[in-house]
């Protein structure tokens, strides 16, 4: 699988609002967000690392360990291991993420 088409990978809307295509590789997952304006992502943490909220486009409000930031195309965030985050879209937004190790839940 060295070479994938974004639009031929299957989207499922995981929460209310955020759809997404998974790419998993042996030691990562790479997820490609559609966040509609409004939507809420509920503060979690999870034993992954995480390069977040890389916007791609549109704006997101990321709030990692209780400090919010407002994130705009070309901003990337990174979250360790098991640091509470939650984040809310601006406006329609598109984002990618990459956790390390691969997120099994999202198999």
């Amino acid at each position: 699988m060295p070479f994938i088409k974004l639009q031929n990978v299957p989207s499922k809307e995981l929460l209310p609002g955020f759809t997404v295509k998974f790419i998993h590789v042996e030691k990562m997952t790479l997820a490609y967000w559609d966040i509609k304006a409004g939507s809420i992502l509920p503060e979690h943490s999870h034993h992954h690392e995480q390069v977040a909220a890389q916007v791609i486009s549109g704006e997101f409000e990321l709030t990692l360990d209780g400090e919010a930031k407002i994130m705009k195309a070309g901003d990337i965030a990174v979250i360790p291991s098991n640091v509470l985050h939650s984040g809310k879209a601006i406006t329609d937004c598109q984002l990618l993420d990459v956790f390390s190790p691969v997120r099994e839940d999202y198999l």
